[in-house]
């Protein structure tokens, strides 16, 4: 078993927001709080600690009581530039990531991911739902071995940016959660009003 003491928790918040307008979503207002400090009050007790990756209002994620990193790469590069400096920074021999945007995601996240990643020896373990009849990944929620860290500053410095290309490459592991709904996020305006109760 994976100890929790063993996973930092990366909270992805360095998107550019265009679906929102350009806000920074991890700062819009869930249920009045900033939707990254619901992301953190629910990774925080399932990982031996946290770190959120943001590259604007940097003072704002301070605020928050954790390590904020931005981007090693220019131009809002996509979620793998954050998790590289997630890699980049992490203590622990594994990380786990979750999006700033999805603010009910399964309080036995990890626990779940890390597992399954053990029980079949993978270096990945990605969350995946049933969608319209179809398993989804949801390649944002992953749980993974520090030790990917070369593979993925290569595939960064080659100029490719899909997650699913990279992922691809090593061993990983879907593990299936039921709750669809608790993945979703909002990307736009409309959908974070829609999560409002």
């Amino acid at each position: 078993m994976i100890d929790k003491t063993d996973i930092t928790g990366l909270i992805l918040a360095g998107g550019r927001g265009s679906r929102m307008g350009g806000v920074d979503k991890g700062l819009q207002n869930y249920l009045g709080m900033p939707m990254a400090v619901h992301a953190l009050l629910r990774l925080s007790p399932q990982v031996g600690q946290a770190m959120i990756n943001a590259n604007r209002n940097l003072g704002a994620y301070e605020a928050m009581g954790v390590p904020v990193w931005p981007d090693n790469l220019p131009d809002f590069a996509g979620p793998l530039a954050g998790l590289a400096v997630g890699l980049e920074r992490c203590e622990t021999p594994y990380l786990v990531t979750v999006p700033c945007d999805c603010p009910r995601f399964p309080d036995n996240l990890v626990d779940r991911l890390a597992q399954e990643l053990a029980a079949h020896g993978a270096d990945i373990a990605m969350a995946a739902t049933l969608q319209d009849g179809t398993l989804r990944t949801q390649p944002v929620f992953c749980l993974l071995k520090t030790s990917l860290l070369p593979s993925l500053l290569a595939f960064l410095q080659s100029g490719q940016r899909k997650i699913d290309a990279w992922t691809a490459q090593h061993a990983c592991i879907e593990v299936r959660f039921d709750d669809a709904q608790a993945f979703a996020g909002a990307n736009t305006l409309a959908e974070l009003q829609h999560l409002q109760p």
